[in-house]
């Protein structure tokens, strides 16, 4: 939220995880980076194939210049159960987080990096798989590919983490 209350959203491309239950974002100088010093509590929302263009035009068309934009996308907001941000319910997949700590905030252009801790993840149900848990290959999230400059849907898994590379110590 800014600090009149009004949600924001854009779309960060780099973002990932920090720890097991936090995330990090590099963020360079704009709206989103001003309400994060007014309200240390923000929402992640993960995009998908159905809703990219809308995700898309959050990320390139500034609140600065267009302070209705998140009215334009035509999204559901309602507030977050845990922290104080705006959860955006056309997305799958959302992250409740609250700013553990900011670095590099005297990079040129006025951005950071920020490491925040997950406080809640919401899931719609549709998405869920049978014991509960968000599914994948359901939610079919999408990533930036910064080679091609496009977005991708994260594909099949390839094996287990944590266990096959044992294979080699036997």
């Amino acid at each position: 939220y800014n600090a009149e209350g009004k949600p924001n959203a854009m779309n960060a491309a780099w973002v990932g995880q920090w720890d097991f239950k936090q995330i990090t974002i590099s963020l360079s100088k704009h709206t989103t980076t001003q309400n994060l010093a007014i309200n240390g509590e923000f929402t992640v929302a993960l995009a998908n194939a159905k809703n990219y263009i809308s995700a898309d035009y959050v990320g390139i068309t500034p609140a600065s210049k267009y302070p209705d934009k998140v009215k334009t996308v035509g999204w559901t907001v309602e507030k977050a159960e845990n922290v104080n941000a705006p959860v955006f319910t056309d997305f799958p997949i959302t992250l409740e987080c609250k700013v553990a700590q900011k670095y590099n905030e005297e990079e040129p252009g006025g951005g950071c990096n920020v490491v925040a801790d997950v406080i809640n993840v919401r899931c719609q149900e549709e998405y869920l798989d049978a014991n509960g848990n968000p599914d994948l290959d359901k939610i079919q999230i999408i990533c930036y590919d910064s080679i091609g400059n496009t977005y991708r849907v994260l594909g099949q898994p390839v094996g287990n983490a944590f266990k096959d590379g044992a294979k080699l110590s036997k």
